[in-house]
């Protein structure tokens, strides 16, 4: 009889998944507290689920949930950003290819179908959609570890992976693998983040991320708004200092390759272009779910920052509350005359 747990790992490295683990369809308990800790102080985020019961328990998402498979892709692709006279916001790693919940989502699907082919089981599976942790799962999946920086680290690819996970009603063999952290006395991700989000080891404010900052829809803080440089959507700050991703293995996936962006949105033409021409040329890449003018409105910051042409923005409604406070903030942090260089 086939051992279903090494069917799976076989199939999945045959469809081109990077990392497999398994875990228990038990609650993620150890991370209640730090949970309620973030509801206490309302660093909850306004993407994330808020009924705790959702976040660590498998079995209110698939009641008869056993075993869970959770997947593991590196995106960190060869390539390196070449900076052009034109004022630009840097997009994050993340963000320079293919949208990764389509890639991801396409290979658990044929991990399914593999799967059926052994045995018919219920499942469900999500790319960053479900309610549960997907760190966490990882981590007690034997994934990787956690970083400083509250990353994912695994020992072969480093951070810059990608994690999906399907709850089964399977009985899969599963070991309670959670790996120790190896970051050992290093501090450089939380002495390198740009507005101090990582506020100790493993303690990450996300409202202070810059990442969170460029998606979000709440009104950014003037403070927070002169460290986020000329990022557009995302921030890899502490993980490109994060010495784990020195000498790793690259990417494979060439579907993550800049090839239109290039890792970077022209302002200019960002500006100028409609929703219709947005969706055409953006539309492929993760950080166009928030849409042209959210970006727009990152856009205005990092003319501010990068102290660029402000002209380019003269054509924006002036009027419109995504723009508005972005645009008087602007006129007052710069001169007239920057306004038209």
């Amino acid at each position: 009889m086939v051992n279903i747990r090494d069917y799976i790992e076989k199939r999945a490295q045959d469809i081109g998944i990077d990392i497999i683990g398994f875990t228990d369809g038990k609650p993620l308990s150890r991370i209640k507290p730090y949970l309620e800790f973030r509801i206490e102080n309302r660093l909850i985020t306004e993407f994330e689920e808020a009924n705790i019961s959702k976040r660590i328990d498998p079995k209110t998402t698939l009641p008869n949930c056993k075993s869970i498979i959770v997947i593991g892709i590196s995106y960190n692709v060869d390539f390196k950003i070449k900076r052009g006279e034109k004022p630009v916001g840097i997009l994050s790693k993340s963000s320079w290819g293919l949208d990764y919940h389509k890639l991801l989502k396409e290979k658990m699907e044929k991990l399914i179908e593999e799967i059926k082919k052994k045995v018919d089981f219920k499942y469900k599976a999500y790319v960053d959609t479900g309610p549960l942790i997907d760190r966490e799962l990882a981590h007690k999946a034997g994934i990787g570890y956690y970083g400083k920086n509250c990353s994912i680290i695994n020992k072969e690819y480093g951070s810059f992976i990608f994690l999906g996970y399907i709850l089964t009603d399977l009985g899969i063999k599963t070991y309670s693998i959670r790996l120790e952290s190896e970051c050992g006395s290093c501090d450089l991700c939380i002495r390198a983040c740009p507005t101090g989000a990582l506020e100790g080891p493993y303690r990450l404010n996300p409202k202070k991320c810059i990442s969170y900052l460029t998606q979000t829809r709440e009104v950014i803080e003037e403070g927070l708004r002169g460290k986020m440089a000329n990022k557009i959507y995302g921030c890899d700050t502490c993980q490109q200092v994060c010495p784990k991703n020195k000498g790793v293995k690259l990417s494979r996936h060439k579907e993550f390759m800049p090839n239109v962006t290039k890792g970077v949105v022209d302002l200019g033409e960002l500006f100028s272009m409609s929703n219709r021409e947005f969706r055409q040329k953006y539309g492929h890449m993760a950080g166009s779910w928030r849409r042209r003018n959210l970006l727009r409105r990152n856009g205005i910051i990092n003319l501010v920052n990068m102290k660029e042409d402000l002209s380019l923005i003269e054509e924006l409604d002036q009027e419109n509350p995504l723009y508005k406070n972005y645009i008087d903030w602007a006129r007052k942090k710069t001169s007239k005359a920057n306004w038209n260089k």
